[in-house]
């Protein structure tokens, strides 16, 4: 055992016949028992030593305490947090930490504190990015960036047995009102390949539709439907309403005073 004078004190009172070898550097305790009572009093200096270590665990706790939603303060440290692979990979890099099944919690002894706390912004990072809100921001935001790539490709999944007539001008549920200009024959998109989420008709086989904005000829060839009905939105595009044309109409308009505005910019730039 490590030196300890109260140890050692604490050794002598229980063993008096006990001896040190110093050949060996060693202690011999004689007796048929011996080795039970050692035992026993193994036991005993452990739990004495987690004691103490868990009283000084508490004391630095309450010097510096750790604040989070994910930590309990009791009897012991309780760590509870959205399921996550990371946080059970790095508290079980500490050995006094266990799965408590009942509390649904990982609990540690106030001993383990200190090399909580050095983990502790793995484990709060890795909670914070599994909480229900933040998954689904960041589906939202993949969603959206998908959306965005595929809006810059021009291309939208049509169903393959139902598709736009070519040269129309038809609302999409995210592009607004397009022109198609093209249907592929296939191959049909697989539908963990199909990049535009949300598509309320996943399920049936689908191919890619190009296509470009509507100019104002296009608007101006609409015959405005009265209503959409679900079916028609299930099925991904629809004959354009009047409100849907006015919107690509004002769209339109922003883009050409844009265009416009950007080439008198360019124009004064280039001028001596």
């Amino acid at each position: 055992m490590p030196f300890d004078r109260d140890r050692i004190a604490r050794f002598r009172e229980t063993f008096p016949r006990a001896r040190f070898r110093r050949r060996d550097a060693r202690w011999f305790v004689p007796g048929t028992t011996a080795e039970k009572r050692l035992g026993a009093w193994i036991d005993g200096e452990r739990m004495l030593g987690d004691a103490h270590a868990d009283a000084k665990g508490r004391d630095a706790y309450e010097f510096d305490p750790l604040e989070s939603p994910y930590l309990e303060v009791g009897d012991d440290l309780t760590v509870r947090t959205p399921y996550s692979r990371t946080v059970i990979d790095t508290l079980r890099t500490l050995p006094p930490a266990r799965w408590d099944p009942q509390r649904k919690a990982w609990r540690l002894p106030f001993r383990a504190y200190e090399a909580l706390r050095a983990v502790w912004p793995v484990i709060e990072a890795a909670a914070r990015r599994n909480e229900p809100d933040a998954k689904r921001r960041r589906a939202g935001d993949e969603g959206r960036r998908l959306i965005e790539a595929e809006r810059r490709r021009r291309r939208y999944p049509v169903p393959q047995g139902d598709p736009p007539p070519l040269g129309a001008s038809v609302s999409t549920l995210f592009f607004g009102i397009v022109t198609v200009e093209a249907i592929d024959d296939g191959p049909i998109i697989e539908a963990g390949e199909m990049p535009v989420l949300g598509l309320p008709d996943a399920e049936r086989p689908h191919v890619w539709g190009w296509w470009r904005p509507p100019t104002w000829r296009d608007l101006a060839t609409i015959e405005p439907a009265e209503a959409v009905s679900d079916a028609d939105r299930r099925r991904g595009w629809w004959l354009p309403t009047e409100a849907e044309r006015g919107e690509a109409r004002r769209r339109l308009r922003r883009t050409e005073r844009a265009t416009q505005a950007k080439s008198r910019s360019s124009a004064t730039a280039a001028s001596p």
